[in-house]
């Protein structure tokens, strides 16, 4: 059974589960103990802090500007603790611990499992949360703790945020093979808008990619759909509905199998996105994401350099 470190006082470990579930009822639950215990120890906090930690809305709680304030000592507390049970954990020899990834969509088909796969063979007692969140949704999950490291295309620099690895990769369209275009060496707008199109939309890190080669249309004539989902685009353009903007990233099995086409797309030069690791600044890794985030580099270095070698 696997046995948790536990080095601080029991009101801070209700209060983050109290603040992750947005309710004592929930948090009660999940740590397997009365509502009346969780309450106390909030009402106990909240008389030492001499300030409410959380408002009670009919939708459930929500904290307080010094809940907040509080929120931010408690992350640096339970995150401390996990990076001491992870170094312990090492200590004696079992590599063992818990790491929570927040990742974009267009890393699900090949490179996270790659990395995943590599993991498991190095470490086996390491076990992994993986959230699927936009990238403008992955600094705030650092931030706010809810993950240990991101990984991300072109995410602009951010106070709260520590780049640990980066990788540059080439912008293309991509498109069955028998498509017209698909014989090209390199791609333009004028060229790419006299075929249907699939664009991304502002959501996506792609979407600032993409958005210069349309020079402020609004809307290009040959835009058959919008899409906030890589892989969506990548299975239009697999059927033939039209040309999608990607990196060959996530696309390394269909262009081995060759039922994609890549074409490089320039813009007075090739135009680069670049996939980056990151986690919380200021925050000392434990022993198994420092170890994941390796890992991650590793792949990332590695096919960015492949990418070049494309040219």
């Amino acid at each position: 059974m696997k046995q948790t470190l536990r080095v601080h006082n029991a009101a801070i470990h209700y209060f983050d589960m109290v603040r992750r579930c947005g309710s004592i009822r929930e948090a009660a639950r999940r740590l397997n103990v009365a509502s009346s215990a969780v309450s106390r120890q909030i009402i106990k906090l909240e008389d030492e802090i001499q300030a409410p930690l959380f408002e009670r809305l009919p939708s459930g709680l929500r904290l307080t500007t010094a809940g907040e304030i509080f929120a931010r000592h408690v992350m640096v507390v339970m995150q401390d603790t996990e990076r001491t049970r992870s170094e312990l954990g090492a200590l004696r020899g079992l590599r063992s611990g818990h790491v929570r990834l927040a990742i974009v969509e267009g890393l699900i088909s090949d490179l996270m499992p790659t990395v995943i796969e590599r993991m498991r063979e190095r470490y086996p007692n390491i076990s992994t949360d993986i959230a699927i969140l936009g990238s403008q949704q992955i600094p705030e999950a650092l931030a706010k703790g809810q993950a240990d490291l991101g990984v991300a295309f072109s995410l602009k620099r951010h106070a709260d945020l520590r780049q640990l690895a980066i990788a540059h990769f080439e912008l293309g369209a991509i498109m069955r093979p028998d498509h017209p275009l698909a014989r090209h060496t390199e791609l333009n707008l004028v060229t790419c808008s006299q075929y249907p199109m699939i664009l991304p939309t502002p959501e996506l890190s792609l979407y600032q990619l993409v958005a210069p080669l349309f020079s402020g249309q609004e809307r290009p004539t040959n835009g058959v759909a919008r899409v906030s989902s890589v892989e969506l685009a990548k299975q239009m353009a697999k059927r033939g509905v039209g040309i999608a903007f990607q990196t060959r990233i996530g696309i390394l099995e269909e262009l081995e199998k060759e039922t994609l086409a890549f074409v490089p797309v320039r813009l007075g030069g090739p135009i680069y996105s670049d996939l980056g690791v990151y986690a919380r600044n200021g925050r000392f890794l434990p022993v198994a994401a420092d170890a994941y985030a390796r890992a991650l580099n590793e792949e990332i270095i590695a096919r960015g350099q492949g990418d070049r070698r494309q040219w």
